[in-house]
């Protein structure tokens, strides 16, 4: 009888459970069977959990994240819209106050659509997509100690569960730990150069409060966005999300010397006093839901692994384990799918196990990392104390033009839809120069700026 070969699938290892660990695993096994590590016990629902503090604030998943979760996964977008989010159209289904305090007007003309929902929701329909899969093994209770292997060549990980101490193999380890990630020592213990790495502080402190959305509002209502002015310190401002449940999400922010607090009696004072009094007088009468929560890790912080000289294979970053945002500007989700789309590509064209392919790897990811970074460390690096050295003078020249885009979007539907193209994540920063933005900078007609939130009547009369 002829001999039968058993083909052996690669193995690979996706530290932390979080949205990049599941996209990650998710993409991994097209190629690979999946070991997903998890220091926390995973909820079996819509629920908060100690490894991600900030679901508690305001997310918003931008149109280019949007895109990146379906072609991930489709019909995810839906599933999150079937249990309550909402796909909402930018502008034209949100109150805007830009950072350089123009109210954009409400234009419909841009294909942009953001979805909005609660983060654990989000979490939630996610895990249960990705976790299905059998080809995914699922570790949780379980911390990764350190990197099994050498300078050249990641082979595993060490791991402590509650079960004790042992070792795992894979043919590649992907960190998706986030902000809290170990790999810059990991990577050190093997005998590499330490990794370069930035941090932009703002000094931003986040205060949520969850509030019953009055009953008129419920499916309909804009988001409202109140943005700090970084030209004003303390910078200060706000957001109401509308999510599932009947539920506003409301998020306040605020830099050094002028950060919003736990005290209740507080919350809708501060909301009152942002460079517009909208979203203060929207909740005034509105019934909290619970108490506040406060966050104070928000500072941008970026580490250059694309750039080392020396990368050792079987081993790749991703997601906020490279670089975390301001939270502000809504970028992570987005990153995180984009970085899933990366990881994917480099492992279609380049096998797996082939050396050099996690170097291609983590090349690939940066390019959705460095558009994020510039727009939040474009904004953030002119506040107080933000970075080691001030804003060099090409830093605010491009500032000045980007006020200078920002105005005309807010006013012409042509130029809005090339700084969304760049806002979203969709398109690079070079867009911002095209002619759907220069002529109507330069030449074009614009509508007269705003002198108050764009809320309609109907609107008005719904809280």
């Amino acid at each position: 009888m002829p001999e039968t070969t058993t083909l052996v699938r690669p193995t690979a290892i996706v530290i932390g459970a979080s949205a990049a660990g599941l996209f990650a695993a998710s993409v991994l096994t097209e190629f690979a069977d999946v070991t997903l590590i998890e220091r926390d016990e995973l909820p079996d629902g819509p629920e908060g959990r100690k490894g991600v503090p900030q679901a508690r604030h305001a997310h918003l998943l931008w149109s280019g994240g949007v895109r990146a979760f379906e072609e991930l996964l489709p019909g995810l977008t839906d599933d999150i819209v079937a249990r309550g989010g909402r796909l909402v159209h930018i502008m034209g289904d949100m109150v805007s106050r830009a950072p350089n305090e123009v109210w954009f007007r409400r234009f419909r003309t841009t294909h942009h659509r953001n979805l909005v929902s609660s983060r654990n929701l989000l979490d939630h329909a996610l895990r249960e997509r990705v976790l299905r899969d059998p080809r995914i093994s699922l570790l949780d209770h379980t911390v990764v100690e350190g990197l099994e292997g050498d300078a050249s060549r990641v082979t595993g990980v060490r791991i402590q569960p509650a079960t004790g101490a042992r070792t795992l193999s894979a043919d590649l380890v992907v960190d998706a730990s986030g902000r809290g990630s170990h790999a810059p020592a990991w990577l050190t213990d093997l005998g590499l150069p330490p990794v370069t790495e930035r941090k932009v502080d703002a000094g931003v402190a986040y205060a949520t409060r969850v509030y019953q959305a009055p009953a008129a509002t419920v499916g309909s209502f804009p988001l409202v966005n109140v943005q700090a002015n970084p030209a004003k310190t303390p910078g200060q401002g706000g957001i109401i999300l509308p999510v599932e449940d009947g539920r506003w999400i409301v998020t306040l922010s605020g830099t050094r010397g002028g950060e919003p607090t736990k005290d209740p009696d507080a919350f809708v004072d501060f909301a009152l006093t942002l460079g517009d009094p909208v979203i203060g007088t929207l909740i005034k009468e509105a019934e909290p839901l619970g108490e506040i929560a406060t966050t104070r890790s928000t500072a941008n912080q970026r580490r250059y692994y694309e750039k080392m000289r020396a990368w050792p294979d079987g081993f790749a970053v991703l997601g906020d384990a490279i670089a975390g945002y301001n939270p502000v500007y809504g970028h992570g989700l987005t990153v995180t799918a984009q970085c899933a789309l990366a990881l994917r590509r480099v492992l279609r064209s380049t096998g797996l196990t082939t050396p050099g392919t996690a170097r291609r790897i983590q090349q690939s990811v940066s390019r959705p990392v460095a558009g994020a970074w510039d727009l939040a460390v474009g904004q953030d690096a002119f506040y107080p104390g933000a970075g080691d050295t001030p804003p060099k003078a090409v830093e605010k020249l491009l500032a000045r033009y980007i006020d200078r885009a920002v105005e005309t979007g807010a006013r012409s539907p042509r130029a809005l839809g090339a700084l969304l193209d760049v806002m979203s994540l969709e398109k690079p920063a070079t867009r911002l120069f095209s002619t759907d933005m220069l002529l109507p900078m330069l030449f074009g007609r614009k509508l007269p700026r705003l002198q108050g939130p764009p809320l309609s009547e109907a609107e008005k009369q719904s809280v």
